[in-house]
């Protein structure tokens, strides 16, 4: 199908048959659906105008492109979106050519897409580049920098601000759409070009009667757009254009090829646009697990239903450790980084409103203004997904640790996360923190032992901590989880005189650990369990007691290898003459690739050798 040949009202009914699919597709699938079905109009637009690949569209963040992958020739696989071996739900460049740059995290389109346009020119190229922004990754401090510099070099930078929230710039009425729409013309173009050049010759006035003009232009401009942040950058302005008019879309965009210089075309377009659902409630239809497409996520089956009653998911333990801890102590105050609902904070802004604050997609942001609540004498946490705090290396480093602020960091979804593939895989923060001087690492198993380590953190006044937990389901509690926090030193779960193996893990992997110490008890071979607790600091005395007690241990952590725990423990083993082989298990050293990175959390766990069987297989060869 070549899109360039349809009628207007054949591109209509494409997208009416765009958005089907992707809702049957997300409703079995899971996925990002309120984002996706508020830019089917705009991905046929770009791709009816533009010459995809050898234009570029990136998207930012990426979980709005499912409409452009299945432009793209990926219909036939779009029905094993974000499942084990098949299509990423982000742009992948290994995917497809028309997957520009590979995304997953906010506010990077513009610097991505500037890079590859100043390349195109640097190489004698004339394609055009195309970066879809949302209004809320416009939030992101490094949206701001790149459209600094693209205004600063004035390449003919598209940049699509897709606004379906929050509003950045209100104009008044028809007459501003009318001069926006009228400064893309080619015709006033070259009329503002020769006006500028006879301007700068007029003998003696010449500069002061341009920057004359410049001033008027920008007090007219003044009266009709109340905010002139993008033209003041130099940037050239259109809109607001109706995001869901296919006709005026491109007619726009037929417009803005033309120009030779940095644009910003703002859009209005509707979260779940097309889905009754998805349309009412964006919020809790931005990311999704399987549902009804009749009746919606409150109809999800029974027995899901039931399941959830009787689970309860990290997310939600931390969500009542937090507001338990408040509760108690009035110096507590929550942050994150437009994650509330994410990251189990909803409670929390709901009972203590004035201690809670979202900071927008700013994590770095997040982090420092952390660092000055706490050093004013008050007990920030930030809340972020693990894969998040890689963007705040930075101030969790130079603002935090360097300070020694107590800020405690809660990372969820720490270890393999399915469905969202590489990008939002958390497995770096105990190779990235272990090594930061004042940093705490705390690991827990349960929801019990969660509030018993942020109970210890605030009553020990400690510097900077992370407290790192799985998108995954608490186990049922047992009495050890209670056990005292001791600084440095885990747990026993089962200790027996007779084993020759102890299987050492980090809390995420309790249920794996259990898995394996069972299949080695059936095969007669004795394991004790050793939940770690602390990642750092490390009572290395009592963790060489350990490796020298028995015949081998085995240390397994949900996170990348190099620079992890096991690597150190190792190490400590060798400095030390410990008796007992070494084995450590983690994720590979390598990102999450080769279609290895989508599936769900159970079967990443199992291809990267960390569930029970697996644990035992390599015991074995051991």
């Amino acid at each position: 199908m070549d899109i360039k040949k349809l009628s207007v009202r054949e591109l209509n009914q494409l997208a009416q048959e765009i958005r089907e699919k992707i809702v049957s597709t997300v409703s079995s699938n899971g996925g990002h659906l309120a984002s996706n079905l508020g830019v089917v109009e705009l991905s046929i637009a770009l791709h009816r105008v533009f010459n995809s690949p050898d234009d570029k569209i990136v998207w930012d963040v990426g979980h709005q492109c499912y409409a452009h992958k299945l432009l793209t020739g990926r219909l036939g696989a779009f029905s094993s979106l974000r499942k084990k071996d098949g299509i990423a739900g982000f742009p992948k460049r290994t995917e497809s050519l028309h997957d520009a740059f590979n995304t997953g995290h906010s506010s990077t389109s513009i610097s991505a897409a500037l890079g590859l346009l100043a390349a195109d020119r640097i190489q004698g190229g004339k394609s055009h580049v195309i970066a879809v922004i949302g209004d809320g990754a416009l939030t992101g401090g490094m949206a701001y920098e790149a459209l600094s510099h693209a205004g600063h070099l004035g390449l003919p930078l598209i940049v699509i601000l897709n606004d379906n929230k929050m509003s950045i710039s209100r104009n008044v009425g028809g007459l501003s759409k009318y001069l926006s729409r009228l400064s893309m013309k080619a015709k006033y173009q070259t009329f503002r070009r020769h006006f500028d050049a006879m301007a700068k010759k007029i003998p003696f006035i010449g500069d002061a009667f341009f920057n004359l003009v410049v001033r008027l232009k920008r007090a007219v401009k003044a009266v009709f757009y109340i905010d002139n942040f993008f033209v003041d950058l130099g940037f050239e302005y259109v809109g607001p254009i109706g995001g869901h008019n296919i006709q005026a879309l491109i007619d726009v965009l037929n417009d803005v090829r033309k120009l030779n210089r940095p644009v910003v075309i703002h859009i209005n377009t509707r979260k779940g646009k097309g889905y009754g659902y998805a349309e009412d409630d964006p919020d809790s239809y931005h990311g999704v697990g399987s549902f009804s497409v009749d009746g919606g996520l409150a109809n999800e089956s029974t027995n899901n239903k039931e399941d959830q009653k009787i689970k309860k998911s990290f997310t939600e333990a931390f969500s009542n450790c937090i507001l338990n801890a408040a509760n108690k102590d009035k110096k507590i105050i929550a942050i994150t980084a437009a994650m509330q609902t994410g990251t189990g904070l909803s409670a929390f802004a709901k009972y203590l409103p004035n201690r809670f604050f979202d900071v927008g997609i700013a994590e770095e942001h997040a982090v420092t203004f952390a660092c000055g609540l706490a050093a004013r004498g008050l007990r920030p946490v930030v809340a972020l997904y693990s894969t998040f705090i890689q963007r705040a290396v930075d101030q969790v480093i130079h603002d935090t640790a360097l300070q020694n602020l107590p800020v405690i960091f809660a990372l969820d979804r720490a270890g393999f996360v399915g469905a969202d593939g590489e990008t939002h895989q958390g497995l770096f923060d105990i190779s990235l923190f272990r090594s930061t001087p004042n940093m705490t690492i705390l690991a827990p198993a349960s929801e019990s032992e969660m509030q018993l380590m942020l109970y210890w953190v605030i009553g020990k006044g400690l510097g900077p901590t992370i407290i790192r937990y799985p998108k995954a389901y608490c186990p049922q509690e047992i009495e050890v989880f209670s056990t005292p926090i001791e600084t440095g030193r885990g747990v026993f779960l089962s200790k027996n005189d007779k084993s020759d193996i102890c299987l050492c893990f980090t809390g995420s992997l309790y249920k794996e650990a259990t898995e394996a110490q069972t299949l080695l008890n059936e095969k007669g071979i004795k394991a004790d369990l050793y939940n770690l607790r602390f990642l750092k600091p490390v009572d290395e005395d009592y963790l060489r007691n350990i490796m020298n007690e028995y015949k081998a241990v085995c240390f397994m952590e949900e996170g990348i290898r190099h620079g992890g725990f096991g690597e150190y423990a190792s190490a400590l083993a060798l400095q030390q003459n410990c008796s007992a082989k070494i084995l450590v298990l983690a994720a590979d050293n390598s990102f999450i690739e080769k279609d290895n990175a989508l599936g769900t959390r159970e079967e990443l766990l199992s291809i990267n050798n960390l569930d029970g069987k697996s644990i035992v297989n390599a015991v074995f060869n051991l």
